[in-house]
């Protein structure tokens, strides 16, 4: 049984404005949902960590390798007119936040599209922790589109040098896949590094 719906792709909310992104929702399979809220790995630490440094098994598994499909990643190609396919993957998972994240940026250059896939039971809309587009590098306010981190929501966008985007402060549990296809497995390589390292120095220093 597939767990997502590519149907949520193709019917997606689509817009170039302020840059190309589109919003899903249902795009984890209603009948699916009890077991992936069973199976998400248990995570301490905060931040991303890439799959390779979290233990996979179950439904969460298998979430994991249909998202890191060619299925998916001809469906986004198809609705952002961009070929994804020869572009490496980096997965990563995130399950706790801290007040420092959600800083207004445009993601780096070495990334082509990110796409999350938000896994919460509920949230409070005065919380924090609801990514935005945004127009600039400076303000959360005005925003074109604010994503609700609902289970089974869907944003995705293309990188480029005005994508800003960001989320006011949060600070406890915050369930998200991200998938970033970027330019070179050089770059997926440097990012795993570079990622063992942070979470390393986390660890010394309880942050």
């Amino acid at each position: 049984m597939s767990l997502i719906n590519l149907s949520a792709v193709e019917n997606a909310q689509h817009s170039r404005d302020p840059y190309d992104h589109l919003l899903a929702s249902s795009f984890l399979k209603g009948d699916a949902i009890e077991e992936l809220r069973r199976d998400f790995p248990q995570i301490d630490k905060p931040g991303y960590l890439t799959v390779d440094e979290v233990k996979l098994h179950g439904r969460f598994k298998q979430l994991i390798e249909e998202l890191e499909g060619p299925e998916l990643t001809e469906a986004l190609s198809k609705k952002f007119g961009i070929d994804l396919h020869p572009y490496p993957r980096l997965t990563t998972i995130m399950k706790r936040s801290q007040p420092k994240y959600g800083a207004i940026h445009t993601d780096g250059p070495s990334k082509v599209m990110t796409m999350l896939v938000y896994m919460n039971d509920e949230w409070q809309k005065d919380d924090g922790g609801r990514l935005r587009v945004l127009y600039d590098g400076k303000n959360f306010e005005p925003y074109k589109l604010e994503v609700p981190p609902m289970m089974g929501t869907m944003f995705a966008f293309l990188r480029s040098d005005n994508s800003w985007h960001g989320h006011l402060p949060f600070v406890g549990e915050r369930r998200v896949v991200q998938i970033a296809w970027v330019k070179s497995q050089a770059d997926v390589d440097r990012k795993k590094k570079h990622n063992k390292v942070a979470q390393f120095f986390k660890g010394i220093f309880g942050r």
